[in-house]
């Protein structure tokens, strides 16, 4: 079987720099807030392009916790409104919704998956303080049009970059472009951990500091508690091997770009149909989507081919049961993404027989 993701092959690429930096760790006797954490928070924002990282415990407390800050700052307030791609996971809407705000359902262009910018504007109100853009799939989300309306209406720009680490918009990486962005260190993600792990990035001091409180129980002296907060803390072994991983994730990302590059030139079957093909610097591919509208019987023949394919995401947000509320909303084009969408198999560690024998399959299949 040829894995979509073989997490322990990529593993494998770094073995021996990860068991010397985890065994630092273990040697060393600190295991939180230590040398490994404040190493990575710094590594980390000079690669994203920001003055500050924070590290957190995973990507939904990232999101999270940007939202809870604007709130304790009196930036947000119970009742506002965020609006937020309808063709996204889960994740993103579950930060906004746990915070007491309103998520605004908007859908995505079917050619670019993401966020449409020309639906947007008819979207805001008075409640309207926020956008979230979500980087889906590793596609760059942000758009020039959604910069002028966050100025235009006096809108924070929160981006959810947990499926982008290295993306560009024009200079700027993805995590760089709004006021605050949350990431996802999930082990599938280019930037993986060994378990769950996060972080926010941002150019702002008082945003940092108060998730920093926020996320160490409410409290910067200890004993001392001006929220109530939360526990959200990556650890000093994550952070170790995120900084081992961290010096190859370009590489690993133009390995990606590669296997997506004869993706593109060579599956010629009329029907599956391809995402608008961005530039390199735009996509660093963490999914590889394809759209079929036999999606289901596409996926089993290549089972039974013995490729491993995913499908992300069978079920959108606003059909799950815990917005039961959302479930008669109309979104065609969110639901069709659903319904068609297959992720082919695509990772820094695939050979190229693999991605060969992948294309030759899809080629032959009726």
């Amino acid at each position: 079987m040829i894995p979509f993701l073989s997490l322990k092959d990529i593993t494998a690429k770094y073995a021996s720099e990860i068991h010397e930096a985890v065994l630092r760790v273990v040697d060393s006797g600190w295991y939180l807030l230590g040398k490994e954490i404040g190493s990575f928070e710094t590594n980390y924002a000079n690669y994203i392009g920001t003055k500050y990282c924070i590290g957190v415990a995973n990507g939904l407390d990232a999101l999270t916790l940007i939202f809870r800050a604007y709130k304790e700052l009196g930036v947000l307030k119970d009742g506002d409104e965020v609006i937020v791609p309808a063709n996204t996971y889960i994740a993103s809407i579950l930060a906004i919704t746990e915070n007491n705000l309103v998520p605004v359902l908007v859908e995505p262009r079917f050619e670019t998956l993401e966020i449409d910018d020309e639906l947007i504007e008819s979207k805001i109100t008075v409640r309207t303080k926020a956008i979230m853009i979500v980087h889906l799939y590793g596609r760059c989300a942000y758009t020039e049009k959604i910069g002028e309306l966050c100025k235009k209406y006096n809108l924070k720009l929160v981006e959810d970059n947990a499926q982008a680490h290295g993306c560009r918009f024009a200079e700027k990486r993805t995590g760089s472009i709004g006021d605050a962005a949350g990431h996802s260190f999930y082990p599938g993600k280019n930037l993986g951990a060994l378990g769950d792990a996060g972080a926010v990035t941002t150019n702002d001091e008082v945003l940092v500091q108060t998730i920093r409180s926020l996320a160490n129980y409410g409290s910067s002296k200890k004993y001392v508690f001006e929220y109530c907060g939360r526990n959200s803390r990556l650890d000093e072994i994550q952070a170790a091997v995120l900084n081992v991983k961290l010096k190859y994730l370009e590489e690993d990302n133009k390995l990606r770009q590669k296997v997506a590059a004869y993706y593109y030139d060579n599956i010629k079957n009329p029907n599956i149909k391809f995402p608008l093909r961005l530039p390199d610097t735009s996509n660093v591919y963490h999914l590889f989507p394809v759209f079929c509208k036999r999606r289901d019987d596409l996926q089993k023949y290549l089972t039974e081919q013995t490729v491993q394919t995913i499908i992300h995401y069978p079920i959108p947000p606003h059909k799950q049961n815990c917005y039961k509320e959302w479930n008669e909303i109309s979104l065609p084009i969110t639901d069709k993404i659903a319904r068609e969408e297959l992720s082919l198999p695509i990772s820094p560690v695939m050979s190229d027989d693999d991605v060969y024998r992948i294309v030759s399959v899809l080629n032959d299949v009726i």
